[in-house]
């Protein structure tokens, strides 16, 4: 392969060969243009598309970066310059170019002379520039940052990594390596160190970027990290400048292979609005947040890793089990309650292999000094990583004894109260306000024969003997008219045929305004009271003069 030269590069500069392409940055909760990373193409005119990696290393070691610096600055700034005014530039600055205090100086002409905006810039840097002299990139930083412009710590955690840096140097945002980024999907260990790094650049209020990603599940590990920006081929490759309008035109950046219209992650949680969650909460902030949401939370709560030890409890549940909260970290379940595990301990393996338990009902001895049994509710949810691989258990726990001995109170006074109903001798009864609607007690079926449907919609007279069912009508009728109590006494049919005397009695029951919403009454029988005896024995005889009277053969055996 025949490689670019000193003298090339020179004459390409000259001629304006090397120029600027823009890789789009997007915030990945709303898949929304942030700006663009500027990345420097020399379009050789016969080797062709001459990526960085061959041709910056020549720069540096020629003296020619900064004036490949200056050349690319200049036309990116005059690229973008009809572009929207919150779109940044992001622009790699060399090792070698930071420790030349002019650096400054050199970027506030270029800007000048594009007429950008300062604060739109940032330049980002890699930890091999602060190496030999951090006095000098201090005051470099400070000279940058006094012009308004941004500062990014590039491809942290792939070389010295020192804390220092982060601590003594102004820097502004935080870029996860695209080696981390690519692998993360399937290697456990670059997932960690991608999530170290957002955590590390979220709590030192760093913004933080990740580099390289080419698929959606990248993108949706990284958001649910809390990682702010992205950029990457699942978005678009770096453009040239003729595309710039229409790439900034589209609302959201679309993935480019197979994902579906809209932003990848504003699927996950839609378009951006004034109540959308906001995931660059620092995580001392976060933890707060949750903290006095696990304290204050109704229930007791606990977080159990794959080893089944309590690596978190909140002071409730500690309560419960009647140990402090000390005496739980780092213990494992069974340990503490053994007769309790015995119990618990084969849902809790179902939880951690991925399977969620809800709803289980355990009783056991409560440590108060009054023993008894507890009942608790136990719930266990598998708590997944970013890979969806399973890290614990979150366990709430609701103390539901009270209502349990509730239940069961409740549960025997409704069997005491329906042996009083069946010893008591009358029969309840409730109706609508007009008697259409009418449910009786079952004892009603059992004496007449007559089930709960029938009795609807006036049914009941079909067992009121012929010659009371007008009276009832009367009775019934003058107390719907007036609201006033319910009594009448007539005879009803029995299952087996035969006529008894009944009582039925009701109450209305009025709302605030008087209007009656409902009566309630009871039936019971007389039959075997005197004056209903006396009144059976009369229409016996009256029955029987009556077939008397309808022969003359009987008339002249009853005047006899």
């Amino acid at each position: 392969m025949v490689s670019p030269g000193h003298l090339d590069l020179h004459e390409a500069l000259e001629r304006g060969e090397v120029v600027p392409y823009f890789q789009p940055i997007v915030e990945l909760r709303t898949g929304k243009l942030s700006g663009f990373e500027v990345l420097s193409r020399w379009k050789h005119p016969v080797l062709g598309m001459i990526p960085p990696d061959r041709f910056i290393p020549l720069a540096e070691s020629t003296g020619l970066i900064g004036q490949l610096t200056d050349s690319i600055l200049r036309q990116a700034f005059a690229a973008v310059a009809t572009l929207p005014s919150p779109l940044s530039l992001s622009v790699n600055i060399s090792p070698i170019q930071f420790r030349d205090d002019e650096l400054p100086r050199y970027i506030e002409q270029a800007i000048s002379s594009g007429g950008f905006d300062c604060e739109r810039l940032i330049l980002e840097v890699t930890e091999s520039a602060l190496l030999d002299n951090m006095l000098q990139a201090r005051k470099i930083s400070m000279g940058l940052k006094e012009l308004g412009i941004r500062l990014a710590l590039d491809d942290f955690g792939t070389g010295y990594s020192s804390l220092r840096h982060l601590q003594a140097l102004p820097f502004d945002e935080l870029k996860v390596d695209g080696s981390f980024v690519r692998s993360m999907d399937h290697t456990r260990e670059s997932r960690k160190i991608a999530a170290a790094v957002v955590g590390l650049g979220h709590s030192l209020g760093l913004t933080t970027v990740a580099e390289g990603i080419e698929t959606r599940a990248q993108a949706e590990m990284l958001l649910w990290l809390g990682c702010d920006l992205g950029q990457g081929w699942l978005y678009s490759r770096a453009v040239p400048a003729e595309e710039l309008d229409a790439m900034v035109s589209q609302e959201r950046l679309l993935p480019v292979e197979d994902a579906p219209s809209g932003s990848v992650l504003g699927l996950m949680l839609g378009p951006e609005s004034p109540e959308s969650p906001r995931l660059e909460a620092l995580p001392a902030q976060r933890l707060a947040q949750l903290q006095a949401i696990y304290d204050g939370a109704p229930v007791g709560l606990c977080f159990i890793d794959t080893n089944m030890r309590y690596m978190s409890i909140n002071k409730l549940l500690a309560e419960m089990n009647g140990a402090s909260i000390t005496e739980h970290i780092g213990q494992r379940v069974g340990d503490l309650f053994p007769e309790l595990f015995k119990t618990i301990g084969p849902y809790i393996r179902i939880a951690l292999q991925g399977q969620p338990v809800t709803g289980l009902e355990v009783r056991y001895p409560k440590s108060a000094p009054d023993g008894g049994l507890r009942t608790l509710l136990l719930s266990y949810e598998p708590a997944l990583d970013e890979a969806d691989e399973v890290v614990g258990v979150s366990v709430s726990v609701v103390d539901i004894t009270e209502r349990k001995q509730a239940e069961e109170a409740l549960r025997a006074s409704e069997d005491h109260y329906r042996r009083m109903v069946e010893l008591n001798p009358h029969i309840p009864w409730t109706a609508s306000a007009d008697f259409t609607e009418i449910e009786v007690s079952p004892k009603w079926e059992k004496l007449t024969g007559m089930t709960q449907a029938e009795m609807s919609d006036h049914g009941w007279l079909s067992v009121v003997h012929p010659d009371d069912v007008q009276r009832a009508q009367e009775v019934v009728g003058e107390s719907i008219r007036t609201g006033q109590p319910l009594d009448v006494e007539l005879r009803v049919r029995r299952a087996d045929g035969a006529w008894i005397w009944m009582r039925s009695r009701g109450t209305p029951l009025r709302d605030e305004a008087g209007t009656v919403l409902r009566w309630y009454g009871s039936m019971e029988d007389v039959e075997d009271r005197e004056d209903h005896a006396l009144i059976d024995r009369i229409l016996l005889l009256e029955q029987r003069i009556a077939e008397l009277e309808s022969t003359q053969d009987g008339v002249s055996r009853f005047q006899t």
